[in-house]
């Protein structure tokens, strides 16, 4: 028994969250993934510790304080926007069903995100094909978009990805 996007009923009456199989991706469409994610200070310090990125407009309040265009206030790295917004978008999209990114494009970063901000993701099907050299996959090209609480884009990005067909009812 299937039950659309939201996974499939075995037969005890169990659903499992699940992505959407190849079939179920309709280009055109935006996808919205709630609940957002608010970014603490914590998050962006831990982000940027661990992934060894020094840059002080990150880590440094003083020397942020000094910088003109940003408010003097410390940026989110844009890595953590970036990987938040694909993440935001797996429990919807891709969960259990994904095999691989192929690859990232078309990164920009047009306004900063800052501690305190909600992130919000979309992502837009773009298009998909069949793949002709792995059978059961295809390619689907997904373009997500992060805004904040106000509605501004603050970060957005095309993906590849290798999604699994739905298999064959037995």
């Amino acid at each position: 028994m299937s039950s659309g996007t939201s996974g499939s009923a075995d037969a005890a009456g169990r659903i499992v969250q699940r992505g959407l199989w190849f079939e179920e991706f309709e280009p055109g469409v935006i996808y919205e993934h709630r609940p957002g994610r608010t970014v603490t200070e914590a998050d962006n310090v831990l982000f940027t510790t661990l992934t060894m990125n020094t840059q002080a407009l990150h880590l440094d309040a003083a020397f942020a304080a000094t910088q003109q265009g940003f408010g003097g206030e410390r940026l989110v790295n844009s890595m953590f926007t970036l990987s938040t917004i694909v993440g935001l978008s797996v429990a919807q999209l891709t969960q259990g069903t994904l095999v691989a990114n192929l690859g990232f494009s078309e990164i920009a970063f047009p306004k900063p995100l800052f501690h305190g901000d909600t992130l919000y993701a979309e992502t837009e099907c773009l298009g998909k094909r069949e793949s002709k050299s792995r059978p059961g996959e295809g390619v689907v090209d997904l373009k997500h978009v992060g805004r904040n609480q106000n509605g501004d884009i603050v970060a957005s990005a095309t993906r590849a990805t290798l999604v699994r067909l739905q298999p064959k009812e037995r």
